[in-house]
């Protein structure tokens, strides 16, 4: 099925399960986290697109000015872009597009959070490792209730402990409920990010 993005989908095994939005990290493709999906819920659905930026050959969500300085611009449009891509696969797929949890690492984080600012309808909740603040919208959109896992490391070189803290406190004011998790780790995915993730993840269930 072309829906623009390269992608692998997968339906539910469960029919009562989601389907989990997995976008990966600068470098990765979308083969990266299928194992990760398989670990945090069994038999949730899959759809995994491939990063439409390309920073020195490398897959990104969107384009950065450097290292930590996004480019708002084309951080909106690829935002949208995504949205567009998630209602279009919900319809030719035929899953619920109200049951899309993203499960983002990195640039994928920062790309789910966004989702999250500025197409609040796109998602039911996320769980975002290794998480920067996208963008300020102004106004800040309405998601009551929305739940959001924010895993992030303390010895990160890239998310410091204060923006961690901003974006937690940013989706909070948006109204979601967020659980902010912090892994003794830099800013690679641990084994303790994904125990956690799963078990907050079967609270959902």
């Amino acid at each position: 099925m072309e829906l623009d993005f390269i992608h692998v989908f997968e339906p539910p095994a469960d029919p009562a399960a989601p389907v989990l939005l997995l976008l990966h990290g600068t470098g990765g493709h979308e083969r990266d986290l299928l194992p990760l999906a398989a670990e945090l819920w069994p038999g949730a659905g899959v759809l995994s697109p491939r990063g439409q930026v390309l920073e020195r050959g490398m897959p990104r969500f969107f384009r950065r000015l450097a290292e930590g300085v996004f480019d708002l611009e084309d951080l909106r449009r690829r935002t949208r872009e995504l949205a567009a891509f998630l209602a279009r696969a919900s319809g030719g797929y035929r899953f619920d597009a109200g049951r899309v949890i993203a499960v983002g690492f990195s640039n994928g984080a920062n790309i789910a959070a966004s989702l999250l600012l500025l197409e609040p309808q796109a998602l039911a909740g996320a769980v975002l490792f290794r998480a920067m603040v996208p963008l300020v919208p102004e106004p800040l959109p309405a998601i009551p209730g929305t739940p959001v896992l924010l895993s992030n490391g303390r010895t990160d070189p890239l998310v410091t402990t204060e923006e961690t803290e901003r974006l937690a406190a940013l989706l909070g004011a948006a109204g979601a409920t967020v659980t902010l998790a912090w892994q003794p780790a830099g800013h690679a995915l641990t084994h303790a990010d994904v125990v956690q993730a799963r078990e907050w993840l079967s609270k959902s269930k």
